[in-house]
């Protein structure tokens, strides 16, 4: 019994000691970045959350009937001014990973990154960061594929939908795109999702984003009415 309250004892106080070696102050604000970056998005993406949108239209001031272009107005302001906190934080201490301000804080930079105009400047960063276990490898992956399809490349996990519009030139009907990004080797993208720690099929993260999944080349997509490169 006494063997067992030591090590109890040891236990807790080397768990103590681990949390105070995090930079507290750091991962506060984090957070806060984090809880801000995904407000926006839920109110207008979120169904179970669009009451949001009524409350953050009372505190804002939102002229009537403008809501949702003063809320994508808002937050892209606000996307503006935490990328360039974020690269402040970087530029001090590395990305901010789990050995700085634990789990699930080690997210929030990536995000505010993930949503911004500089992947490319910080996707070795954040490749660097997963590698050390600092960060999810499966949120280095999501990146690799944004900055992929930004690119007009096929993406490598299949994480990334994309939405666009355009006239048939054969019967001048309008149509509307809603596809997963082409994939390269498709018919092996599970297999690469489950070792970068993905807990969905390609088909199961298509049908949670809503849309119909079908494999598309890069030819494919060129080829559909509305598509234009970036």
């Amino acid at each position: 019994m006494k063997i067992y309250f030591l090590s109890l004892f040891l236990f807790v106080t080397l768990g103590a000691s681990a949390q105070q070696t995090l930079n507290l102050r750091l991962k506060y604000e984090l957070d806060s970045l984090y809880h801000v970056d995904q407000l926006y998005r839920e109110a207008m993406l979120v169904p179970e959350k669009h009451y949001l949108v009524d409350s953050l239209a009372a505190v804002h001031h939102f002229p009537a009937g403008q809501e949702q272009a003063q809320l994508i107005g808002l937050m892209l302001r606000t996307d503006s001014a935490d990328i360039k906190r974020v690269g402040a934080i970087i530029q001090r201490h590395g990305y901010p990973g789990k050995a700085l301000v634990g789990t699930p804080t080690n997210e929030a930079a990536f995000y505010v990154i993930q949503h911004s105009n500089r992947i490319s400047q910080y996707l070795p960063l954040i490749k660097q960061a997963a590698d050390r276990g600092e960060l999810p490898f499966r949120l280095y992956a999501m990146m690799l594929d944004r900055e992929l399809l930004q690119h007009n490349q096929a993406q490598v996990y299949g994480t990334q939908g994309f939405n666009f519009g355009g006239t048939n030139s054969k019967t001048g009907t309008p149509e509307q795109h809603n596809i997963i990004w082409p994939i390269q080797d498709p018919a092996h993208v599970n297999e690469r999702r489950k070792q970068a720690g993905f807990s969905q099929t390609v088909e199961q993260n298509a049908q949670r984003m809503g849309i119909p999944y079908q494999v598309l080349t890069m030819e494919q997509v060129k080829a559909m009415s509305g598509y234009h490169a970036f």
